[in-house]
């Protein structure tokens, strides 16, 4: 349904199978709050002249405080973890990936594209890790990062649970955390991501850095403005995990009753074992909710959270 490669959304390709307006469907597909930070105003400025140095470093002060980046990391901001994910591979010439799966697959790609092949390997000089992993939610071990040529840590889910986050690890030398804005703050539209870790780990010798690679202004005015405002605010974060936990309750509540067992996620998305992965996602496009199925399993579905209005809309599809 997706194309290419597999990943939550594809809802265009589910509305020309299925039928009906874009409007009335629900995409769980993917891991989103559904309930996004507030935008509020945004300077005209920040639309209207090239992000200038200021706004930058507010972001990062913001991030820095907000994920109690240690001392001696630095912090990158990109437009979208997605980016960071693209460009990691240039960190390190070792041949030898470890990507322990089944997990989000554009880090495999990312090494793909540069000639090298992610395995199964502990022993590689290389290791990613998603922590929370997509789909199933597990956490990786303090245990088996570092000590290696470069660790990547794709945070991207982790603000739910800030108590279990490794960013402390990036003190140490090839360990890099990557974090995601638009999952938890629910504006995944805005494009805003960050890589964490020592200065000599961004920017290798002999190889050019991350911001070497991302460019000139690569974050816009919009998303350094917003960014930051939200960074900032951490009765929202507080209030947004609360709710997230509720959520997440709620839904595999819903699904226990329709013979639906859990088998893992994190409070942005659930993951479900089914009798039949496709009849379900079959079943509920019917009734214009999309899911999230896996080309690696009959029997994996996956369910992000509804928006406070659309609950009863999820309940009839099933």
């Amino acid at each position: 349904m997706n194309g290419g490669r597999d990943h939550g959304g594809g809802l265009d390709a589910a509305v020309a199978q299925y039928g009906g307006p874009k409007s009335d469907w629900l995409d769980l597909s993917t891991g989103i709050n559904p309930v996004p930070y507030p935008v509020g105003p945004i300077p005209a400025e920040s639309w209207t002249a090239l992000p200038d140095t200021a706004a930058r470093d507010r972001l990062i002060r913001a991030a820095r405080t907000f994920w109690n980046v240690p001392d001696t990391a630095e912090i990158v901001a990109a437009p979208g973890a997605s980016s960071l994910i693209a460009r990691m591979p240039a960190l390190s010439g070792e041949d030898r990936v470890h990507i322990p799966g089944p997990t989000y697959n554009e880090h495999a790609a990312a090494f793909r594209a540069h000639g090298r092949q992610g395995g199964e390997d502990p022993r590689a000089p290389v290791h990613v890790h998603v922590h929370p992993n997509n789909p199933d939610g597990r956490l990786c071990p303090a245990g088996a990062l570092g000590g290696r040529a470069l660790t990547i840590i794709d945070e991207s889910f982790c603000d739910v649970m800030p108590e279990r986050s490794h960013v402390a690890r990036t003190a140490e030398q090839g360990v890099v955390v990557l974090k995601s804005f638009g999952k938890f703050w629910g504006l995944a539209g805005l494009r805003l991501g960050f890589a964490i870790g020592r200065r000599e780990t961004l920017r290798p010798k002999d190889r050019p850095s991350i911001e070497d690679l991302l460019g000139p202004w690569s974050v816009s005015g919009p998303a350094l403005d917003l960014g930051a405002r939200a960074l900032g605010d951490e009765s929202w974060a507080q209030a947004t995990r609360a709710r997230l936990a509720q959520d997440s309750a709620r839904l595999d509540a819903i699904m226990h009753k329709k013979d639906a067992r859990s088998v893992g996620g994190a409070t942005l998305f659930r993951l479900y074992e089914v009798d039949d992965a496709q009849d379900w996602q079959d079943r509920l496009a019917r009734g214009k909710v999309w899911s999230r199925i896996f080309p690696y399993s009959t029997r994996w579905l996956r369910l992000g959270l509804p928006a406070p209005e659309r609950w009863q809309q999820l309940e009839a599809a099933l």
